[in-house]
């Protein structure tokens, strides 16, 4: 019988894809379905960045471009770090690729050799820990309390360093927490880093601008800090270009170079339609999108008080991106009917099969005490998902 590779028995299939799937599959045997576990802004493109990919189709923009995006595009980019960031890149050192997924996946690929250690601070983006492990990396998760908004300190920065020690991964705002560092806290993190000149730093940044406390802070600013570290963004939250597919990265030049390299041998460049589109959204109006942040804050407000009125439940104040995270450890061991409640996997269950609505497990993102849910979906859909939550979880005894 033929056998797979190994490498596949140290990754598996991200809880985020699988709820949205179970859910799928239940909205078409005709439940009504509240799906809060999909992290995709329930908005259309923007029209003028709509019409800036039928232009290029009308264009004949069909063809293939150079493996890290057209010259239009990265300039596009580097401004926006310039505008947006007060940060220097040149266009070599921009990267794009189908997806942010994609950029961290190269620039990881460019980094972690067999036995290197991968700092990951939880809770944190499933895909992290995955395509360290794919490198045969060892991740080393540090545990960060809601008592600090889920945010790593310098101490305990400091504290998991070895000298294996060659890449911190991050994200700010982060999934599936919403929080969101500030420059003072990033300035922190800094002062250890700089006594760390051995590893570099990943920080996902693709929400960005959906941030609920003003300015978005980028810890490549501090020192030269900016040589070591790898930004990962793109489109997809912030323009509501999901299915477009298209993130970028910044990257010091050996790094940008290494992961032009890799994506040649991979997928090549992105779709050259998706790409002329963003040149229109990062060079363009930013209102639309102003404007959908605007309704996620008062999603975030609604869902923020909806959460609170249940009891039991220990809810942080999101500052970014569109989840909430709430600590449901209070359900533990109670049980109702035939639901029995051991833990965050159970409670998902629960609420997915008696009260039909579709939430993430924390163990997925190493916070076995909670789950996500996100605020991307209409108020209506909301106010009946928080109904129903804390109708079905008062019925738990």
């Amino acid at each position: 019988m033929n056998q797979l590779a190994d490498r596949l028995s140290r990754i598996s299939e991200p809880q985020t894809i699988k709820m949205a799937k179970l859910s799928r599959e239940l909205k078409a045997q005709g439940i009504d379905i509240v799906d809060l576990s999909i992290g995709e802004p329930d908005f259309d493109t923007p029209a003028h960045i709509r019409e800036a990919a039928k232009k290029a189709i009308d264009e004949g923009f069909t063809h293939y471009t150079p493996v890290a995006g057209i010259a239009e595009l990265k300039q596009a980019v580097v401004h926006k770090f310039k505008r947006d960031n007060g940060l220097d890149y040149t266009p070599e050192q921009i990267v794009v690729s189908t997806g942010a997924k994609q950029c961290l996946a190269n620039a990881v690929l460019s980094i972690v050799n067999p036995g290197d250690e991968v700092i990951i601070p939880t809770p944190y983006w499933v895909t992290y820990s995955e395509q360290v492990s794919l490198c045969q990396g060892e991740v080393v998760f540090v545990p960060c309390s809601i008592e600090n908004n889920y945010k790593i300190t310098p101490a305990q920065l400091e504290a998991a360093i070895t000298p294996k020690t060659r890449l911190f991964m991050f994200s700010s705002p982060c999934n599936p927490t919403g929080s969101v560092y500030s420059k003072a806290e990033l300035e922190g993190l800094a002062a250890v880093f700089a006594k760390h000149p051995q590893i570099f730093i990943i920080s996902d940044e693709i929400y960005e601008y959906i941030n609920y406390v003003g300015k978005h802070e980028s810890i490549a600013q501090f020192g030269d800090l900016i040589n070591r570290t790898i930004i990962i963004n793109g489109l997809s939250k912030g323009f509501a270009m999901t299915g477009w597919r298209l993130g970028f990265m910044a990257a010091p030049l050996d790094i940008a170079k290494a992961c032009d390299k890799i994506q040649s041998q991979f997928t090549s460049a992105t779709c050259s339609i998706t790409q002329r589109a963003a040149v229109t959204a990062l060079t363009g109006d930013l209102s639309t999108a102003e404007a959908m942040v605007a309704e996620f804050k008062k999603r975030r407000a609604f869902m923020h008080e909806a959460l609170k009125s249940i009891p039991g439940l220990k809810v942080n104040d999101p500052e970014g991106a569109f989840y909430m995270f709430p600590d449901v450890s209070a359900y533990f061991n109670k049980s109702f009917e035939d639901s029995h409640i051991k833990g965050a996997d159970d409670l998902c269950m629960y609420l997915l099969h008696k009260a039909n609505v579709s939430a993430v497990t924390g163990v997925a993102f190493q916070q076995p005490n909670c789950i996500r849910l996100s605020y991307a979906t209409s108020m209506d859909k909301l106010e009946k998902g928080g109904e129903r939550m804390k109708t079905w979880l008062a019925k738990l005894a």
